[in-house]
């Protein structure tokens, strides 16, 4: 058991003192904070080293917001697919939209803002062709053609910022629907800076202003049921306004069109390849974010407070892998921690003093209620989470939401006990030196590179989907992995080629998506590239629909190297014959049991004799090895996160790399278990990533080796 107490951030509420000095001892806790919805008592306050409070920058203001309801933010949408059926054509522009968070923007000349385009022909109808009634927000096409596709990409206001929304039916909110509003307006951000101030004046015994986030939410759109209809973690569909349109057409020197935003529908998806437009419009307003961000952040710290940046929420334009992100001046970033992946958004994040996560579950009613399992969600957090963090630490962990549901649960306030200790010895026997790192890097190689760093195949915050868990699972299993992960874009390959620090090189993803590439691989350069570098030695794994865009009859651009080649229906009449090896391989030495591809892809076959078929099913290759050169390569058919796969793709990279030889160092015999070193502190943990008992063996950087047993999700710390 750890005594020492601190690293941690206790969510407070009213009428808990008693109950929170309790928590506070057990749970080593030396920060409070408020959330959206509760507020901090002088006497809670008191109990702790640190208060947090807080902070919306646009939205909460309700009498500013009525009084300037021009200035509120804006969306650009999409109007449902109306077929023409006639030689015109009425399009209901509100259907399938929640009417409580947007309403058509007819303030500002719609006829300029909007634009009604055939979808049969992609063509843009002219304005003078279509007309607006007002009263049933109906747009009708004069001079429609018969059967084809017509939508309304329109400029609408929100009446309701997405995030309260999003509060205010999880917790059954009695409130007034906060309106957010913009402060690329000039009056608007003069009212935010005077707020602000104001803010600091009131809020004295603050010590950190828990910023969430700064202007502009995620994309988060709801249907008329008032569920999620849209949602993009990283989207900047929130950003758009007339003004700040014509900032851009002035800068830039080229005009922006509805179509740049709405995307054929879209909405710029991080899986789409981004256009120039839209990286243009995030670099624009990437600036403009963070000059207005670090004016605010200066004041903060006139008042001799820290700035502490939430990230998520109202995080368009402060992503902090952005360029502009280190002017904002920062003392340091909070996430929500929804496995190790995210936890290595938030911990690898720089230009900052110090990073903290905010653990799940959270605590609201949709977990905390008759019948929930609090303790299971945090039991599968803190696994996945301890990985990525005995790798890359966060300095300070909590929870948020209220108090009072959480203590309702014994058991849950029992473990999270037992938890905030573990992670305090984290830190105290790691001695914040870095943990063991092979001798190369790993490079994840995708259309977006280090600006989504261990963003790629989300859709929302860490949320399962069925088209993503296969290619997810890789970044997972890496966030807890002993290496230097990088992330590159193919303008990275083909501007500075490859990095000689780096010894593999992965890409993953479905055909035409952002993460696997699309038409990059047309890039004769790129192409060239890579092909060299693993000729020469480079290691490169793909996973999925690797380097995938159908071309000169191949699909996989580099079927080559990988030494596999995908049907899509245009070659079945030349026979493919796949051959299983009966040879165990190194990659697999440790799978005895079938392996889980996920969902896994078929019609993948074997493209020479010289590559080795290490598994198929239903008689596609799901997994290759090939040698290429003096390089190697690896196919794979799909890996989701499991502590067996983790442990397959661990073989495959080192032996993609060349380097089994190095693979046994602060390595351990059981799949259930890892090891992590920290040769500067002179010590070595071993954790259990199960919930039953589990013996190893670890293999020290020596060569030698101990046995331990750990019990069901342990830990044991050695010295070396």
């Amino acid at each position: 058991m750890v005594n020492d107490k601190g690293r941690v951030t206790l969510p407070a509420e009213e009428g808990l003192e008693s109950e929170i000095a309790t928590i506070i001892d057990r749970w080593g806790a030396d920060a409070v904070r408020d959330s959206d919805g509760t507020k901090l008592t002088p006497e809670v306050k008191n109990m702790a080293n640190k208060v947090y409070s807080k902070y919306f920058f646009t939205r909460g203001d309700q009498e500013w917001a009525k009084a300037n309801l021009d200035e509120r933010q804006h969306f650009y949408l999409m109007s449902e697919p109306v077929t023409a059926r006639a030689n015109h054509v009425d399009i209901p522009i509100m259907t399938g939209y929640f009417d409580q968070q947007v309403s058509p923007d007819t303030d500002h000349d719609i006829k300029t803002w909007w634009e009604v385009i055939d979808r049969t022909t992609g063509e843009t109808v002219a304005p003078e062709q279509w007309t607006y009634e007002q009263d049933a927000k109906v747009v009708t096409v004069l001079e429609a053609n018969k059967w084809h596709i017509y939508t309304v990409s329109f400029l609408a206001y929100q009446l309701w910022d997405p995030v309260h929304m999003y509060n205010h039916v999880t917790n059954k909110w009695d409130t007034e629907h906060h309106i957010p509003y913009d402060p690329r307006y000039p009056k608007t951000r003069k009212h935010i800076i005077k707020h602000l101030k104001k803010w600091l004046d009131e809020h004295e015994d603050t010590n950190v202003v828990r910023i969430t986030t700064f202007f502009y939410n995620f994309t988060l759109v709801f249907n008329d049921a008032a569920q999620q209809k849209y949602v993009d973690w990283f989207g900047y569909g929130a950003t758009v306004s007339p003004l700040a349109l014509q900032a851009f057409e002035k800068e830039k020197g080229y005009k922006l069109h509805p179509e740049d935003f709405v995307d054929e529908g879209y909405y710029n998806s991080p899986f789409r390849t981004p256009s120039t437009a839209f990286l243009d419009w995030i670099d624009f307003q990437q600036r403009f974010i963070s000059e207005l961000a670090k004016e605010c952040v200066d004041i903060i710290h006139d008042y001799g407070k820290e700035a502490m940046m939430f990230l998520g929420d109202h995080w368009a334009g402060t992503e902090p892998y952005g360029k502009y992100f280190k002017n904002i001046g920062l003392d340091a970033v909070v996430g929500s921690v929804g496995d190790g992946v995210t936890l290595r958004m938030i911990s690898d994040v720089p230009h900052v003093k110090y990073t903290e996560g905010r653990f799940l579950p959270y605590f609201f009613p949709d977990t905390f209620k008759e019948g929930g399992n609090p303790v299971e969600e945090a039991n599968q957090n803190w696994l996945q989470a301890r990985r990525a963090i005995l790798q890359s630490p966060i300095q300070r962990m909590g929870y948020g939401g209220y108090l009072s549901l959480a203590l309702k649960f014994p058991d849950f306030v029992d473990r999270v006990e037992e938890i905030t200790n573990e992670f305090r010895q984290i830190h105290l026997k790691s001695k914040e030196t870095s943990s063991y790192k092979a001798p190369f890097k790993i490079a994840i190689l995708n259309s977006w590179g280090g600006t989504r760093k261990w963003m790629s195949h989300h859709v929302h915050h860490a949320i399962w989907y069925k088209q993503c868990y296969s290619y997810y699972g890789i970044l997972e299993s890496l966030s807890g992995m002993p290496f230097d992960v990088e992330f590159i874009s193919f303008d990275d390959i083909k501007n500075n080629g490859i990095s000689d620090d780096i010894g593999v090189i992965i890409n993953a993803g479905d055909a035409y998506t952002s993460w696997s590439g699309g038409e990059a691989w047309l890039d004769q350069k790129v192409v060239s590239t890579i092909k060299e570098w693993i000729d020469q030695g480079g290691g490169f794994i793909g996973v999925g629909e690797p380097t995938a865009c159908e071309f000169q009859g191949r699909f996989f651009q580099l079927s080559d190297v990988l030494g596999v080649q995908k049907e899509i229906g245009f070659s079945l009449n030349t026979d493919k014959y796949n051959s299983l090896s009966h040879e165990k391989h190194f990659i697999l030495e440790e799978n005895d049991n079938p392996i889980d591809f996920g969902e896994g892809m078929k019609y993948v076959y074997q493209t020479n004799q010289d590559t080795m078929v290490l598994d198929m099913v239903d008689s596609d290759v799901t997994i290759a090895a090939n040698q290429f050169g003096s390089g190697r390569s690896v196919y794979l058919a799909g890996l989701p996160f499991s502590p067996e796969n983790t442990r397959l793709l661990l073989r495959a990279i080192y032996w993609v790399a060349s380097k089994e030889s190095l693979m046994k160092k602060w390595y351990t015999s059981n799949v259930q278990t890892e090891c992590v070193a920290y040769p500067e502190a002179h010590s070595f943990v071993a954790i259990n990533n199960s919930y039953d008992i589990q013996q190893t063996t670890v293999w020290k950087e020596d060569g030698t080796t101990v046995e331990i047993t750990l019990e069901p999700m342990g830990y044991e710390w050695f010295e070396i």
